[in-house]
């Protein structure tokens, strides 16, 4: 295939601007689609992504367009991005495997925080962009002062703004126009290299029969079926099995060229192999990995348990089943005392985590218990060892600690203006630092900010979409770490620490916090047959106390009279046996596991 009549692109945009829609209607135009199959959000293929509107998973699609000018049939290689930050490593492989992009805005919304995060990405990989401004039907769009908003962004006259609608098609045919006319050619990354293949892995997925298919961009040479290959990253050798392009199933060809999209079955059926940014090529070839591979590191922290522990073999074979589908996704198993086996896991992000817990309830039918989600902090202790601490269970004492650090995170804000003084004042709670503040055309306010990541998981999203009526949007990305004024927090029941209780919080907070956690949990949990005792524990000593009476059973219940002697009686010998069973040690408290899900699954804001 001539390379020059290929066309390799990527939709980019805020969550929900319609990427998914437009992306319908190309297919549509394009015929690559028959109009009896078409169907809402073709490519978002998981229910869940159907339901929620998302993209999760990205998805290439091969189109063939004929140009209006001229007879030549170009080949379109579309590849669908999610929007959410959380899977931003992903996006910028996608981006590494196209030449350009569609940089989507809604009409009605305008150029969001994520916009501008994802401009930045595509500008980055030295990507042509095609502004597109979306959902001109709609009865609130402000298609107009959009364009010229965008224009503004991007340095580039109104007139190269396409306008379009996902919903009536109106805009698409010139749209596909401008992705022949202003999207480059592929280009080889080592020109002249003969037929050595190499190619980028921007996906992958699996199936219980064919193992690992991955999802790549050729740059050099031919993929063909029954070639040995190797993954530059990961050191493993492999034979294609099947070769094939999306149509958007997948279509096996005979071979895929320089410049082409495709996948490439490669039987692999062990998890942590393949990754996403890895390289592609021949077992012995001379030609370097393509730049930019990454390990995805996680972000959050968090433990499932299932709710029987019968169901822990199928737990750690769907994590294993997951993995083999999303590299991102890490675990290791560990225990708790209350809720018995189970593991801890990493995430990209919040939207990770929902997700990921989601899938192994509805895929796997399993009942879960996942505790408050956490981030990792690197602690040097007084004797010089430096160690990174995942779970606030872990965190040294008190007293042995030299040095804490923890991850930032710089976050960008676009909100309405009547919502701004709210956002101060969150803000300041946040412990957030205002770097830059900017005024949009259409009087919205664009704040850069750098804040603790523990603040920003600690429910500033919602607390954001609250005070701006859902009007506010976000995007961050991780800084290096710095120092960190926090402390462990742990909750003893009668004198006893509770370690799936403990947690890591700020200093200044740690009072208003401990008070929270005693409280809760004296509302919550049953009487026991003598005096508890419920306390909060920082820095070394109590720092809130609540106690919990004793459940006093009536022993006398069956006198029917007599002399008040005997009930009295009756009364010190309850007491004294009370007594006898605190100094054998049998005063422990078995928390319930209702009243533990209640406290680990207690939203943190």
């Amino acid at each position: 295939m001539n390379p020059e009549h290929i066309r390799n692109f990527s939709i980019i945009a805020h969550v929900d601007h319609g990427k998914s829609t437009l992306a319908d209607r190309l297919l549509e135009r394009t015929g690559t689609i028959p109009e009896r199959l078409m169907r809402d959000q073709v490519l978002d293929r998981m229910d869940l992504e159907r339901e929620r509107g998302i993209t999760i998973k990205m998805q290439p699609v091969r189109m063939l367009y004929r140009a209006r000018e001229g007879s030549a049939e170009y080949v379109l290689n579309l590849i669908d991005t999610p929007g959410h930050i959380d899977f931003s490593y992903e996006v910028s492989r996608a981006l590494k495997a196209v030449e350009g992009v569609l940089l989507l805005v809604d009409s009605t919304q305008g150029v969001q925080a994520q916009t501008l995060t994802t401009l930045a990405a595509a500008q980055a990989q030295k990507c042509a962009i095609i502004p597109v401004v979306s959902k001109i039907d709609s009865p609130s769009a402000r298609v107009e002062e959009v364009m010229r908003e965008l224009a503004h962004l991007l340095h580039v006259s109104k007139d190269e703004v396409c306008a379009v609608s996902g919903k009536t098609g109106a805009g698409v045919d010139e749209l596909l126009e401008a992705i022949v006319s202003r999207i480059p050619a592929p280009h080889s990354f080592a020109p002249g290299s003969g037929t050595e293949p190499r190619g980028l892995i921007f996906d992958f997925s699996y199936s219980t029969h064919r193992g690992v298919t991955v999802f790549l961009r050729v740059f050099d040479g031919v993929f063909r079926k029954g070639q040995p290959l190797a993954f530059r990253a990961a050191g493993k050798n492999f034979t294609a099995l099947e070769t094939g392009i999306f149509a958007p199933e997948e279509t096996p060809t005979d071979s895929l060229s320089e410049g082409e999209i495709g996948y490439v079955v490669t039987g692999i059926k062990e998890p942590g192999i393949v990754a996403v940014g890895d390289t592609i090529g021949a077992v012995r070839g001379n030609l370097p990995a393509l730049p930019g591979y990454e390990r995805p590191r996680p972000v959050v922290w968090a433990s499932i348990y299932p709710e029987s522990q019968d169901d822990l073999p199928l737990l750690r074979q769907s994590l294993l089943r997951l993995r083999l589908s999303d590299s991102s996704l890490s675990f290791e198993e560990e225990s708790s005392g209350v809720l018995g086996r189970g593991f801890r896991c990493g995430f990209l992000g919040l939207l990770h985590l929902e997700i990921i817990t989601e899938r192994l309830k509805r895929e796997f039918a399993l009942s879960l218990i996942v505790t408050i989600p956490t981030i990792s902090y690197t602690v040097t202790t007084t004797s010089g060892v430096r160690e990174t601490i995942y779970t606030p269970a872990k965190f040294p004492e008190h007293g042995t600690i030299a040095k804490i650090e923890e991850p930032w995170a710089k976050v960008i804000i676009i909100t309405p203006p009547y919502a701004l003084s709210a956002l101060i004042q969150v803000l300041y709670e946040h412990e957030a630092r205002t770097l830059a503040t900017e005024t949009h055309e259409d009087g919205r306010i664009e704040m850069m900010v750098e804040m603790p990541l523990r603040e920003l998981m600690r429910g500033f999203f919602d607390t954001l979409k609250n005070i701006s009526s859902g009007y506010a949007s976000l995007s961050y990305e991780l800084m290096s770490e710095r120092p960190a004024d926090v402390v462990r927090l742990d909750v003893l029941v009668a004198e006893e620490p509770v370690p799936a209780f403990a947690r890591v919080v700020a200093r200044r907070r740690v009072q208003e916090e401990a008070e929270k956690m005693v409280e809760r949990l004296y509302a919550i949990l049953p009487k026991q047959l003598f005096v508890t005792k419920i306390q909060a524990r920082a820095q070394g000593r109590i720092i809130a106390s609540r106690t919990l009476s004793a459940m006093r059973k009536d022993v006398t219940g069956y006198l029917y009279g007599g002399d008040v002697s005997r009930k009295n009686k009756l009364l010190d010998k309850q007491k004294r046996g009370k007594k006898k069973m605190l100094e054998r040690g049998k005063g422990k408290v078995n928390i319930p596991e209702a009243v533990f899900m209640k406290m680990v699954q207690e939203s943190d804001r």
